[in-house]
């Protein structure tokens, strides 16, 4: 027994093994590389000044050398300084041997940044051949001289070579080399002129297949700022390539993000305010090209007119030796430009960003890393549960031929391989038992796994790692993702970012019980289009009927915000202003499909396109047009007050709205059959499942099992069509979130918010009857009106019952009566008191009311 306890203590006091993938041991071999690059530096500065006395010493080098008391060399670095540099310069590569130092700092570099080591493996690569060509180089000049300038390999190359070709050879071989090194590298554009004597045999001979023409242009060359470019050199506008900037930014470095290259205008020097100079040049076929600059305008802006002739347009710029200044008083006043020649001329693209130039996006030092909430799974917990799995379904007479694990943040992946003849139905049936087995709240079995061969089954981990946002946003996922509308939602299983398009979507369900992560899933939505989109790119609307959810966004309302104009908040959260703001962005919609008809272009991608290339007249109402993200905080609560009113315009946002930019986020904490309807979910392929407490919920949501086997805080299934993932939502602080928009509300927004249509369909009513206006009353004012008069019983709900109107629209009117002193005030449940008594009253009123203006 006493053998038995002492091998299980030794088992214990086992030291855990080196982990390679820690980022302590690049940074640690980095800084060995930049010690070893600075020790050869010095090595190799001291080699120059002390060679001539160390090298007797360590030209034959043996280990003897190393030990030996009575040797004394002058390098800076004693023996072993006086070996390597010896080594580098004499045996090696001469004094080309400092690239090697820059190879050792460049690895460092590459190390720290976490740059792909492939790069630094291409830097090595030309390092050494350049040091190799320098070598031969330097010995072939300096083969007479007693320092080794080139070193062995030098001499040796240049022996062989100078056999071969001779002195004169190499020479020309080494000149070779260079020069094509350099056409390579730079690329100089060389262009030849025809000869004069060619010139004037063209018109006896042709020699247009024989020599390039060089036919003088008819204007001159002037600065890009000036003159419009050749057709040759930018291509059509419509078709003008996009160029994006390579980001560098990689993990565990600071990054600040980048939007696609924009065109920036620039301010051009103004002329002074005097007299045009008129730049003349003619062209042989008589026709001119006239840059004239006008004085400053009131804007302090120069306006060019240009005049583009038909050969101008697909030649190059002359030589300015060939401008000749016209006096202004003997030109001839200029022609207009005909559609053919205005088509010619290009234009700068259109910049949405041009208002918020100065915008600078969040960084990531406002985020906190949760670095203390990092675990890692244990070994005998991963031996654990596999052996209990296996346990299980021997029990139940189920072999298996394969199983492994996939650890991820919150659960761990077991895939099995069933041995042949297993039906996959008798392991799905085994979810409660191997659930009771493990001990572990959350088992789900995905029987099969779709792509795989295999059957998982996901055991949450004892120790869960908390996803920060930090560290979904800072990946390269992120940063490099090239989508309209990306979301970076948090990790899946297999511990990777999962990073979404919402414009692919395109509209998002979210559902899930109280407490489980909602909240923070719309935070984290919300927060990676702020990280990743300028103000001018996409604007919110936010609905918050709990009205303590989104309140802190209200800052944001001259950057991100959209809201109707004659609103207080920016964030809605009346029952009446949601109607209005759903009606508001329906109008929204039609107009923007309005635009996309006139511009014939099939959606919002195509008409921004269209309209930065300026091929869009604003004078016609072409405008740049924003995403719009609708977000609701509370859906159920939505519905339970306005009913069809709030269903009605959300169904046709959901069903139109993909097309012109505008997508919905709905969250609710109730999924039922009343809540989320047919209508809505056939329009919501995107559904976001947080843990629910029955089955039958789950279904409701993703139409299928599955959300009430999760575990809480932030674990979440994603269902896109028939694809369904599993994910640990990335979790986001209140006091980061404020952090983040404090940054931005302290720049400078736009002059004015972002404001929705006006709907007018509805409009408030005042309770003071002397002010009400027949333009005011409801359409269906008279019917309600003779409907109370003739049951003498003032009830909303008859109005709403027997007219077929919603509650809000049938408690309108039933103000509006009162208004008018046709029914009383109400008296709790029953029933209000009817003053008026016949329909001839009635008629009196209503003359009076229509002779208000």
């Amino acid at each position: 027994m006493a053998t038995k306890k002492t091998k299980k203590t030794t088992r214990k006091k086992k030291g855990k093994a080196i982990n390679l993938k820690d980022e302590r041991i690049p940074k640690i071999v980095a800084i060995i590389c930049l010690l070893f690059a600075i020790y050869l530096c010095i090595a190799f500065t001291s080699y120059f000044l002390t060679w001539k006395f160390d090298q007797d010493k360590v030209l034959q080098f043996s280990a003897y050398l190393l030990f030996q008391n009575d040797i004394s060399v002058s390098n800076w670095l004693g023996r072993l300084g006086a070996i390597v540099s010896n080594a580098f310069f004499y045996w090696g590569f001469g004094l080309p041997s400092f690239g090697f130092v820059l190879i050792l700092i460049r690895l460092a570099y590459d190390l720290i940044k976490k740059n792909p080591i492939i790069k630094t493996f291409d830097f090595a690569k030309h390092t050494i051949l350049i040091i190799s060509f320098c070598s031969i180089i330097l010995e072939f000049f300096m083969y007479n001289s007693a320092f080794s300038w080139g070193g062995a390999f030098g001499e040796s190359v240049n022996i062989w070579l100078t056999n071969l070709l001779g002195r004169i050879g190499l020479l020309l071989l080494l000149f070779f080399i260079m020069l094509s090194t350099f056409m390579w590298f730079v690329n100089p554009q060389i262009e030849l002129n025809t000869p004069a004597f060619v010139q004037q045999l063209a018109p006896k001979f042709n020699f247009s297949n024989m020599w390039p023409s060089s036919e003088p242009i008819s204007g001159p060359k002037v600065s890009n700022t000036l003159r419009p470019r050749h057709h040759s050199e930018t291509q059509d506008m419509g078709h003008m390539p996009k160029t994006e900037p390579k980001d560098k930014g990689s993990l565990g470095s600071k990054l600040e993000f980048k939007l696609p290259n924009v065109f920036k205008k620039e301010k051009e020097k103004p002329l002074p305010p005097t007299a045009p100079i008129i730049i003349e040049n003619s062209a042989p076929d008589g026709k001119t090209l006239n840059l004239q600059a006008q004085p400053d305008t009131p804007d302090n802006q120069t306006d060019l007119e240009i005049s583009v002739p038909e050969k101008a347009a697909n030649s190059e710029a002359p030589d300015l030796s060939q401008v000749s200044i016209v006096d202004p008083a003997t030109v001839k006043p200029e022609e207009p430009l005909s559609i053919q020649e205005e088509n010619k001329v290009e234009h700068v693209n259109f910049d949405p960003k041009l208002d918020l130039s100065k915008y600078k996006f969040p960084s990531l030092e406002l985020l906190e890393k949760y670095e203390d909430q990092k675990f890692e799974v244990d070994r005998s917990e991963l031996e654990a549960n596999k052996d209990q799995i296996i346990t299980t379904l021997l029990n139940y007479k189920i072999e298996i031929t394969k199983i492994r694990a996939t650890i991820g943040p919150t659960v761990t992946l077991y895939e099995i391989v069933p041995a042949a003849g297993v039906r996959i139905s008798k392991i799905k049936n085994l979810e409660d038992d191997i659930a009771l087995s493990l001990a572990a709240l959350g088992i789900r079995i995905i029987a099969p796994i779709p792509g795989k061969g295999t059957i998982g089954i996901e055991v949450p981990n004892k120790k869960k790692q908390m996803v920060s946002f930090y560290e979904v946003i800072k990946s390269d996922k992120f940063i490099n993702a090239k989508m309209d509308l990306p979301i970076a939602l948090g990790k899946t299983i297999s511990n990777e970012v999962f990073v979404a398009d919402l414009a692919k979507m395109p509209h998002l369900l979210i559902a899930g019980a109280t407490g489980q992560g909602k909240s923070v899933g719309i935070n984290t939505i919300i927060m990676s289009i702020l990280y990743k989109k300028h103000p001018s790119q996409v604007k919110i609307v936010m609905i918050d009927p709990k009205k303590v959810e989104l309140f802190p966004y209200s800052a944001l309302d001259q950057h991100f915000l959209a809201f109707l104009p004659n609103q207080d908040e920016p964030i809605v959260t009346e029952t009446q202003k949601v109607i209005f703001t759903l009606n508001s962005l329906c109008i929204e919609m039609d107009e923007r499909y309005d635009l996309l008809k006139k511009a014939k272009a099939r959606n919002l991608k195509e008409y921004n396109q269209k309209f930065v290339q300026r091929k869009l007249n604003p004078q016609n109402g072409h405008k740049f047009l924003p995403f719009i993200v609708l977000v609701i905080d509370e859906f159920a609560d939505l519905i339970m007050t306005a009913g069809k009113e709030v269903e009605m315009p959300i169904a046709r946002l959901a069903q139109l709205a993909r097309a012109i930019g505008i997508h919905l986020i709905i969250a609710t904490q109730r999924p039922s059959v009343n809540i989320i309807t047919g209508t809505i979910k056939a329009n919501f392929p995107a559904r976001i499942a947080f843990k629910v407490t029955s089955k039958i919920d789950s279904r409701t949501i993703l139409d299928q099992g599955g959300a009430d086997q999760l575990i809480g805080r932030g674990d979440m299934l994603l269902s896109v069509g028939s694809n369904t993932v599993r994910l640990q939502c990335a979790f986001v602080d209140t006091p980061e979130v404020e952090r983040v928009i404090e940054t931005i509300s302290e720049q400078q927004g736009f002059p004015e918010p972002f404001y929705l249509p006006e709907f007018k369909g509805e409009e408030d009513i005042s309770s003071d009857g002397s002010s009400l206006k027949a333009s005011d009353l409801d359409d269906m004012f008279m019917d309600a009106a003779k409907l109370v008069v003739g049951a003498q019983s003032g009830s909303t709900s008859n109005i709403q019952r027997r007219l077929q109107l919603g509650y809000n629209r049938a408690g309108r009117i039933m103000d509006q009566l009162e208004a008018l002193g046709i029914v009383g005030p109400p008296q709790g449940s029953k029933p209000r008191e009817v003053y008026v008594y016949t329909e001839v009253e009635l008629d009196q009123i209503m003359e009076s009311i229509m002779g208000k203006k």
